[in-house]
């Protein structure tokens, strides 16, 4: 298989797990802390680069180790989830950043690893992606319902006598796996575009909350083959491409969700 269509099935198994993982993070509001694991995975990849060891491996194992650094910190009186999430982003890019400066030597470039590439995927990525989303949809299925109620009724859940941690450690296990193996195809920064911008777009557009997961694969996976195509076309980019094409998709979305006739009987029902 060329490099490139490696590269557009990574972006197609990646735009379908925006519409399981990303319709978690969008639905549970968890944008932030995906974005701060994204960022704070970052010396993972560093120390494992310098060691000459997988990526990914060192990406999953800090996500891991900083998933509970977060959990722990959330726990402290008087701070919360959020807060937990900007110390632990703060603390792990900034750890990444002073360990590839002091080994100007890395095997990987820095840039590889803050924006990624899709046209450098390997098969054992798309290996990795491809049993991520299999994971995810399984979970899914057999927890859909207790995670769909919790989310939007935590008192009820507590009140049917369910357990709040088995569905907050399966939700933050997905997206953390979720997260990780986006990084190969578009870095750490650019990580969660792949996974929150779909979702987000298909929340405008959906009738209906069933209609949120299906609609955002689609969404994900339109834009990440444009992004693709369109960093072969003008010879730019592939991670910045995709980005860009998710950002794009999400402003379309919106605009075309706020000049469409359902927003304009909106508007006439409150002028009335």
């Amino acid at each position: 298989m060329s490099y490139f269509a490696l590269a557009a099935l990574e972006l197609v198994l990646l735009g379908l797990l925006s519409g399981v993982v990303g319709t978690l993070i969008v639905l549970r509001r968890r944008s932030f802390f995906a974005v701060a694991l994204s960022h704070a995975t970052f010396p993972g990849g560093v120390i494992f680069a310098l060691a000459g060891w997988s990526l990914l491996v060192g990406q999953a194992l800090f996500a891991a180790l900083l998933v509970l650094l977060m959990t722990g910190l959330s726990r402290v009186p008087g701070q919360g989830r959020q807060v937990a999430s900007g110390i632990v982003l703060s603390f792990g890019f900034a750890l990444g950043a002073l360990l590839a400066g002091l080994n100007p030597g890395l095997g990987v470039p820095v840039e590889a690893l803050l924006v990624g590439s899709p046209l450098s995927v390997t098969t054992g990525d798309v290996a990795a992606t491809a049993a991520v989303l299999l994971l995810s949809l399984v979970a899914s299925g057999l927890a859909g319902r207790r995670i769909l109620l919790h989310t939007f009724d935590p008192a009820g859940y507590a009140a049917m006598g369910f357990r709040a941690w088995p569905v907050e450690l399966l939700v933050t296990a997905m997206i953390a796996a979720g997260v990780v193996v986006a990084m190969p195809a578009v870095g750490a920064i650019l990580g969660v575009a792949v996974l929150i911008a779909p979702a987000a777009a298909a929340r405008l557009i959906a009738p209906r909350i069933e209609w949120i997961p299906p609609l955002a694969a689609v969404l994900g996976v339109l834009a990440g083959l444009l992004g693709l195509w369109a960093s072969r076309a003008w010879d730019v980019a592939a991670g910045g491409s995709v980005g860009l094409a998710m950002t794009a998709m999400f402003v379309l979305v919106l605009l075309v969700g706020a000049l469409g006739p359902d927003s304009r009987r909106k508007k006439a029902r409150m002028g009335a």
